[in-house]
């Protein structure tokens, strides 16, 4: 990796010591100055549309006039003096705020962005606190612009950064810059939600309020007063790190939270507006106990639901307990404490077992480690195997977008990277390499060189191409002449790039694409290209609980005298007749959980558990990341945290040897001891003894409010903040009022910077690693030198198709596909419903039209479901939506017949 040289620039006389690739506003900014800005983004780049950075320039020491600069668009040149004081660079940012100002309505007290607002953090920073104007003000019309974002066109002041994000950066085109005379609108053609999956990004780049939060809108609370925590997203395998904040018992938003490896500045949509499950009517908030057999299950107490279950656990019971991918390192740990590791399960379907454990030993083996999204985002050619990355990786697919555009501009040289005006300008929309094997049609196709649809054995198949194309000693594919052409131009640009990438993933079932994918990044480190792998995986923790599983893969094939179930919905992981089977084969059933499902609707006995804004623990993401997520807010009555639910019942048992813990801290230590892959989770983050100053690191931002009115209709007095023995986190805004460590920020704020810019605080350098380094371990980077191991040499026959049959595949949706995120009202808003998708060539020789029903036999099970033409499905597929309900524990690919279905 290259490094960065240093040097030195004088402001207002003082040296800095800045890094030669930036400009001089993010050199002042990464120094810790303050210099307005509104058009910079440090994701976006520099296009000096706002001239709200004004410097004065001087040639040299002797120079006493100067000259008035954009500090976004001056490189930080060695020996590079301006003056930010100067009086005349200061009256110059007057003016452009006053005349900014012109036009912005008097809504400050009343909007949502108030308190948190980037202009008005710029404004009191310019000093313009007088309006001189008093004519009449531009209006606007506003727009609907789906259930994710609010509207309000008036509040612009014509910055351009949202329509740089939507359009260059996340590569959408249904919204634009629309202007009319000396008028611009900000906008879609018409009114209609944004098509983006990155769309609720607009409320954090837009420094005013004209976008903003709808959801958060529904049960709206003053930015001050929320308390958060950092935490982690919970709706895909990629750990985005997020911000989560509460009041009054209610979670109320998510907000991005910045880690330089991961997510950045940005999160996906699902990330962004999932949370509802914590709020919904769904939840479960009491122990449940079925009394009688058939019997609906009532509330009880605690004490009677642990004693229930602890006499079933009695005289020498069979105990077998079944954890969750979406569960913490430490309540999986717990559970397969408390019933040894040869009744322990980790909660996936026998494909997923094997899926994920394929993952883990090519990461654990190396050469090539895995790609965090920073790194995937400076890849310079990419293959993707399989995985439509956009429904099933989001922010993987953003970083794909970036990585596009790696080639083009090391190409374009004498343009510094943060010129973004002038870099679009001469790459003029070149891309580089970027290969799609999929099984369909996907949203990258747009920046893709190449693109090929194919069955999953047949895109395994070219990954075994590539790799024999890179490197003769790998095994040979066999595969026909447009296959072997494609493969050869693949194998080119890999071998031509200095960061190649190659991703693959589950979604398509298939572990004969992940040995492929394996294949290629081997024969590339072969070759002396440092090739990396980005694996998709569907859930916070799949890989976490891979690793922690080695003994049963899968479910267990028969009951017990008591099965254990942790937040997980079986039906989810099977077909309805092999879970009708397991749960009716066991004596009794107990869940423990946070959203009550099928798998609920059948436990004997079921526990509140609590979910990630009500919980600490540990995930481990996609690249073996090891992460914290700590609790925002503690939950009401007997809502808690699956371990210590674990722990009650060993106690009740008379078993507490077995799960002895009652810190988090040692549960972790317990983990990382005793499973040698999870050594390091320890690192993750300090421990709940951590202190600075003696003093704990406050959730709640200085200007909370309420805390007496809040519970003013219980008590009059300030009740005492809850205890949490588990973090170095206080429940209150008293505590050490400094920078934390990385992994302990609950909010960024600085003084004069209330807005999401402030993270610019927090970090070694601007767009850099946070202050002392981002969060999280990585549990698996491969040791330097290590050898590439043996090829994987299996490679799959070529798809053919069957007389009567169709090879049923998943198509991913980010809207509807997994388990959580569709409890929340505005995802379900946009989460597709079932359907069967067929090529029209299919459907034509079954003699069906679009919008009929099929009959589909699947696994002895019929499915009655509407036809969907998709042209670019191969012939011989097809496609299902994955995760959908009544489809969700199919496991896919199989076989299938398929025939019209009479109307009801």
């Amino acid at each position: 990796m290259e490094v960065m040289r240093r040097v030195t620039i004088f402001v207002d006389g003082r040296p800095h010591s800045v890094l030669d690739d930036q400009n001089l506003l993010q050199a002042c900014l990464s120094a810790g100055l303050d210099l307005p800005y509104f058009c910079w983004h440090p994701a976006l780049g520099s296009v000096g549309a706002c001239r709200q950075c004004a410097v004065k320039l001087f040639r040299d020491a002797s120079d006493r006039r100067g000259r008035i600069v954009m500090a976004c668009m001056t490189p930080a040149a060695d020996s590079t003096r301006i003056s930010i004081d100067d009086a005349e660079a200061r009256e110059f940012r007057a003016r452009v705020i006053e005349w900014l100002m012109i036009n912005h309505p008097h809504d400050c007290p009343v909007c949502d962005e108030g308190g948190e607002c980037h202009l008005q953090d710029m404004t009191v920073m310019t000093g313009h606190v007088r309006r001189r104007y008093r004519g009449l003000k531009r209006t606007f019309e506003n727009q609907d612009l789906g259930p994710f974002i609010n509207h309000e066109m008036n509040r612009c002041i014509q910055c351009y950064r949202c329509v740089r994000f939507y359009r260059d950066f996340a590569g959408d085109r249904d919204f634009d810059a629309f202007s009319l005379r000396n008028q611009v609108y900000f906008g879609r053609q018409q009114d209609g939600t944004l098509e983006s999956e990155f769309s609720g990004n607009l409320v954090e780049v837009c420094p005013t309020g004209v976008f903003t939060d709808k959801s958060f809108k529904e049960h709206y609370t003053r930015k001050w007063d929320l308390q958060t925590a950092p935490s982690i997203c919970v709706h895909c395998g990629l750990g985005c790190n997020t911000i989560p904040g509460e009041r009054y018992g209610l979670l109320r938003r998510i907000r991005n939270r910045y880690n330089g490896e991961v997510n950045g500045y940005f999160l996906c949509d699902r990330g962004r507006y999932g949370y509802g499950f914590v709020n919904g009517a769904q939840r479960i908030r009491a122990p449940l106990l079925r009394r009688e057999l058939g019997g609906p299950a009532a509330p009880v107490e605690r004490q009677e639901a642990l004693a229930r279950i602890a006499a079933w656990m009695a005289d020498g019971a069979r105990v077998v307990a079944i954890g969750s991918p979406r569960a913490s390192l430490e309540a999986n740990f717990a559970l397969r404490a408390l019933v040894g590791p040869a009744h322990f399960y980790g909660g996936m379907s026998a494909a997923e077992s094997r899926l994920t454990a394929l993952i883990a030993q090519i990461l654990q083996r190396g050469p090539a480690p895995a790609a965090s999204l920073q790194e995937a985002a400076e890849a310079d050619a990419v293959l993707v195997l399989g995985e439509d990355v956009t429904n099933s990786a989001p922010m993987l697919a953003l970083s794909l977008r970036q990585a596009v555009r790696r080639q083009p501009m090391a190409a374009a040289r004498g343009i510094p990277p943060w010129d973004d005006h002038a870099m679009r300008q001469v790459t003029q929309g070149q891309r580089g390499p970027l290969f799609l094997a999929t099984l369909a049609a996907t949203r990258l196709e747009d920046v893709a060189r190449e693109t090929l649809r194919a069955a999953p054995a047949d895109i395994a198949r070219l990954g075994f191409a590539v790799a024999h194309a890179l490197d003769a000693d790998a095994p040979s594919a066999d595969v026909d002449a447009p296959a072997h052409a494609l493969a050869g131009r693949i194998a080119a640009a890999l071998l031509a790039a200095g960061q190649p990438l190659v991703v693959a993933g589950m979604s398509c079932g298939s572990e004969d694409m992940i040995r492929a994918a394996a294949d290629v990044a081997w024969a590339l480190r072969r070759a002396g290209r440092p090739a990396r792998l980005a694996f998709v995986v569907p859930e916070c923790d799949s890989l976490g609980a891979a690793l922690m599983t080695d003994r049963n893969p899968g479910l267990p094939q028969d009951g017990a005298d008591l099965l254990l179930v942790m937040e997980n919905d079986l039906y989810r992981r099977a077909d309805t007749d092999t879970v009708d089977s397991l749960l009716g084969s066991a004596r009794h059933v107990v869940l423990i959980d946070h959203t009550a499902h099928a798998t609920a609707a059948a436990a004997d006995a079921v526990l509140p558990a609590a979910t990630f804004a009500e919980a600490t623990g540990t995930l481990v993401n996609n690249e073996g990341r090891a992460q914290r997520y700590f609790r925002v807010f503690a939950a009401a009555g007997d809502v808690q945290e699956s371990w210590r639910w674990i722990h009650d019942i060993a106690a009740a048992a008379g078993r507490t040897r077995d799960a002895p813990w009652t810190r988090l801290d040692d549960v972790t230590a317990a983990c990382a001891t005793a499973i040698p892959p999870l050594r390091r989770i320890v690192e993750a983050a300090p421990g709940a003894a951590f202190r600075i100053a003696g003093q704990k690191i406050p959730r709640e931002p200085p200007r909370y409010s309420g805390r007496t009115a809040m519970h003013a209709q219980v008590d009059v007095d300030e009740p005492k903040p809850p205890d949490d023995p588990d973090t170095p986190l206080a429940f209150s805004m008293e505590g050490y009022a400094g920078r934390p460590p990385s992994p302990l920020i609950p909010y960024f704020w600085s003084p004069g910077w209330n807005s999401v810019q402030a993270v610019n605080k927090f970090q070694e350098e601007i767009a850099g690693p946070l202050a002392g380094g981002d969060p999280g371990v990585r549990l698996m980077a491969p040791s330097s030198g290590t050898a590439p191991p043996a090829y994987f040499r299996e490679v799959p026959p070529a798809f053919a198709r069957r007389d009567g049959h169709w090879l049923a595949v998943p198509l991913h949706h980010i809207f509807g596909s997994d388990e959580l995120s569709t409890r929340s009202p505005p995802v379900a808003s946009l989460a597709a419903q079932p359907y069967a998708a067929l090529n029209p060539d299919d459907a034509a020789e079954l003699g069906l039209n679009g919008g009929d029903l099929l009959h589909v036999q699947l696994r002895g099970i019929s499915h009655r479901l509407p036809l969907r033409f998709e042209p670019a499905l191969p012939k011989g597929l097809l496609g299902l939506p994955a995760g959908m309900d009544g489809l969700a524990g199919i496991p896919l690919p199989d076989w299938v017949r398929v025939a019209k279905a009479e109307a009801p």
